[in-house]
C-alpha cells in the first residue's frame, strides 16, 4: 500500500481571501480535468496493466494525485476562509454557500458536481496510456490557465509545481506506452 505523511505537497500559505481564484481552483478538485478524477482513473487502469511495473506506476500516480487532491481542497480553503458572504455571492459561489457553506465539494468552476463520466477506462492498456497522457496534459493546461488567472505568486508558486507534476506525470506515461507498444507488437 502506502505510507500517509501528514504534510502537503508543497506548503501552502496563501495570505489573502480570493473567492474569484477559489471559484476557478475548485474545478482541479471536481471538473473534467481534476484531480479526483485523475486518481480515481488511474486507480481503476492499473488493473489493465500486464506486471506489476504497470500497475505499480499507476497506483503511485494515482496516490499523488490524491494528494493534490488534498492541497486543492487546503487552497479552497484558505482562499474562502475569511470570505463575508457577500463576497460569496459577489464572485458566483452564493448557491455553493447555500448548500456547502465554506465546506468542499468537487465540482467545477461551473458548479457542475463530480461525474465519473470524465474517466476513461477499458481493458486496452495502449488505450488506457493514451488516455492517460491525455488527462495530464488537459490538467497541465488547466493549471496554466488558473496560473493566467491570479496575480498572487504564492498561488502562482503552488500552481506551478502542480503543473510540473502534470509534466513528469504525462513522461512517466509516456515512458511506460513505449515500453507496453515495443512489449506488445514483439
Amino acid at each position: 500500500m502506502f505510507k500517509y505523511f501528514k504534510k502537503l505537497n508543497y506548503p501552502i500559505h496563501l495570505n489573502k481571501t480570493d473567492v474569484r481564484m477559489a471559484k476557478y481552483i475548485i474545478s482541479q478538485l471536481g471538473g473534467p480535468n481534476g484531480e479526483l478524477g485523475a486518481a480515481l482513473r488511474y486507480f481503476s487502469q492499473k488493473y489493465t496493466m500486464p506486471d506489476d511495473m504497470g500497475k505499480a506506476l499507476l497506483n503511485d500516480i494515482a496516490c499523488e494525485e490524491l494528494g493534490h487532491v488534498e492541497m486543492i481542497c487546503e487552497i479552497f480553503r484558505q482562499l474562502t476562509m475569511n470570505a463575508s458572504l457577500q463576497e460569496m455571492e459577489k464572485y458566483g459561489l452564493g448557491d455553493y454557500y447555500v448548500d456547502h457553506g465554506k465546506g468542499i465539494y468537487p465540482q467545477d468552476a461551473s458548479g457542475n458536481p463530480f461525474s465519473v463520466l470524465t474517466i476513461a477506462s477499458s481493458s486496452d492498456v495502449l488505450a488506457c496510456l493514451s488516455e492517460d497522457m491525455a488527462a495530464e496534459q488537459k490538467a497541465r493546461s488547466t493549471y496554466e490557465n488558473l496560473i493566467n488567472l491570479t496575480d498572487d505568486q504564492d498561488l502562482i508558486d503552488i500552481l506551478l509545481f502542480l503543473r510540473q507534476r502534470e509534466i513528469i506525470h504525462y513522461n512517466r506515461f509516456k515512458e511506460l506506452f513505449l515500453y507496453y507498444e515495443k512489449k506488445l507488437s514483439s
